[in-house]
């Protein structure tokens, strides 16, 4: 109990210095798992594949749950397609990419270098949105639910592939690959099934039964690994299932959502601890060493060839930008998923199955390091971060018993704040009461809203984030309204290609036919928030107000000389 008490802690410590020094949370963890093993400090002799992969499962399963919670269909709709593509067609043929660089490297039959290019092919969402958000980086809309529906999507396709091409070459499959594909549509449909109704009976279980306080999020979670167990058994794709019934739940009301999220984000870091750990115990430092040079290589082709060239032919018929191409590319990240596919091989005793796992482990160290750590500057260098800088607020978020269609959403009133100044709420959100000198106010009694000032809010639900800007602090918002609107005020719905055209703007074709309000509902992963900006050649468009969640209005800026002329300056 202590040990486990102190890795725990250890944990903890590795996540905060994660976060202070941008390095991958899934690096740190791996590494700690080096440094207790049988070749660290730490002395742990463990070799127990079986452990290891039914715990990988389970933590897999609670981190697609997670994705899923989080994938709202508005935000993605235009981006499913794409995805969906690149994590399907795009798996297999990144798969069969690498798999060219491991018969040359590493001398392999192809039948066992396609097995390894599979492991291989599947990135890993949590560590990539982990590294972005410790960064603060917001991506633009489509740009972001690409990444998000692949991510989560991907992982299903890889697992699958890998079972069953590693009972193909173990010789456990009868049939031949008329019934490894028929196995494959039947995993798909039932996994399909199983979380589309399963998603639909944990919403209904959460908002009909009124449970002791505390037990709704634990409802939902073992709910979601029932539906995960359940679709195993029958064959089906149990990660699909979970997945998609973390969708269903997203996108519905939900009572306590704000309590599941909370329980759900530890739940989710504590899967990742114990399954990172665990990889990393099972691997062996003195063996990684004797493939390092191959495994190398197959990481630097997987890297700059076999990725670049899938995420191309997959994005290029949806007409994406060569720009959002490249950062795609780029963040194909590869994890614990990974690693935790290896030990599959592993676990049925395949020859080579030490050598997939070693090579596993090199290319995602070597994938972390590289591309890791220059995820944020990628996203800047490709011009897909969305310059949105998180507001300084502290909110208070509950739930409302027999009501699923809003919450109460606190702050607390800061000097300074947008709210005090004039600035108007979002539509459907009205002002509850109010807490003042250790009085409850009702709003007629409260009259205008003082600093120091308590105010509840009804809100519909999910939109929370949505009023954090109001409530900023002094400080955030004197820059974003002193040093981003620029000179001048525009309607949101004034024509690009005619701005373009008047002040001499070079920008392309495709947005001559839209609004300011449609650009910026098009590039931003949420709803557009005063301070967002877009740049138009020498030009910058900023939101400064809203109204019914839409740009009412934009700041002009322009850079260098042509803001000091056309000011008059």
């Amino acid at each position: 109990m202590l040990g486990g008490a102190l890795l725990i802690l250890a944990g903890i410590v590795s996540s905060l210095l994660a976060r202070r020094f941008g390095a991958p949370l899934l690096l740190v963890f791996l590494l700690l798992g080096l440094l207790l093993g049988v070749d660290g400090p730490g002395g742990i002799r463990y070799s127990d594949t079986r452990f290891t992969f039914l715990v990988g499962s389970l933590a897999l399963a609670i981190i697609l749950f997670d994705g899923g919670l989080r994938t709202r269909a508005a935000h993605v709709r235009g981006s499913v397609k794409p995805a969906l593509l690149l994590a399907t067609v795009g798996v297999v043929a990144t798969a069969a990419l690498t798999s060219f660089a491991a018969m040359k490297l590493l001398d392999l039959p192809p039948l066992e270098a396609f097995l390894l290019g599979t492991i291989l092919a599947s990135t890993d969402a949590a560590a990539v949105f982990f590294l972005l958000r410790a960064g603060g980086l917001h991506l633009e809309r489509r740009t972001g639910a690409t990444l998000e529906v692949e991510s989560g999507a991907n992982d299903p396709v890889a697992v699958f592939l890998t079972i069953g091409l590693t009972q193909w070459i173990a010789g456990k499959h009868d049939g031949g690959v008329a019934m490894i594909a028929l196995s494959m549509v039947w995993a798909m449909a039932a996994g399909l099934a199983i979380g589309y109704f399963g998603g639909r009976w944990l919403v209904a279980a959460l908002n009909r039964y009124n449970l002791p306080s505390g037990l709704h999020p634990w409802l939902a979670l073992a709910g979601a690994v029932a539906l995960f167990s359940f679709a195993n058994l029958i064959g089906g794709s149990g990660y699909l299932a979970v997945y998609l019934a973390g969708i269903v739940m997203a996108n519905r009301p939900v009572r306590a959502r704000a309590q599941v999220m909370s329980v759900q984000d530890a739940a989710t870091w504590f899967a990742q601890l114990a399954m990172f750990l665990l990889l990393g115990l099972l691997a062996a430092p003195n063996k990684l060493f004797d493939v390092l040079w191959p495994a190398l290589g197959v990481a630097a082709f997987l890297m700059f060839v076999a990725r670049p060239m899938t995420v191309a032919a997959c994005l290029l018929p949806f007409r994406y930008r060569m720009a959002e191409i490249g950062f795609i590319s780029w963040v194909g990240l590869r994890g614990a998923v990974g690693i935790f596919l290896a030990s599959i091989p592993l676990l049925a005793g395949l020859p080579n199955a030490s050598l997939y796992f070693n090579v596993a482990f090199v290319v995602v160290l070597a994938s972390l390091i590289v591309q890791g750590w220059t995820l944020a500057r990628a996203a800047h260098l490709f011009g897909v971060a969305v310059p949105r800088p998180d507001p300084n607020t502290r909110r208070i978020q509950l739930d409302l018993p027999g009501q699923l269609d809003y919450d109460m959403v606190g702050y607390r009133i800061a000097d300074g704040s947008a709210i005090l100044r004039g600035a108007p709420l979002p539509g459907r959100v009205r002002l509850a009461m109010v807490a003042r000198e250790g009085k409850l106010l009702l709003p007629d009694e409260a009259g205008e809203l003082m600093a120091a000032d308590y105010a509840y809010y009804l809100a519909p639900s999910g939109r929370a984030s949505r009023l954090d800007w109001l409530f900023a602090e002094a400080a955030d918002a004197r820059i974003a309204e002193d040093e981003t609107f620029g000179s001048f005020t525009l309607p949101g719905d004034v024509p690009l290609g005619e701005l373009a055209k008047f002040y001499g703007l070079a920008i392309p074709p495709r947005f001559a036919a839209s609004t300011a309000a449609q650009l910026f509902d098009e590039r931003f992963d949420e709803q557009p928030q005063v301070g967002d900006s877009v740049t138009l050649g020498r030009a910058m468009l900023v939101v400064r107000s809203l109204r019914d969640d839409r740009v009412a209005q934009v700041g002009l800026k322009f850079t260098g000389v042509g803001e000091r002329l056309l000011s008059g300056k």
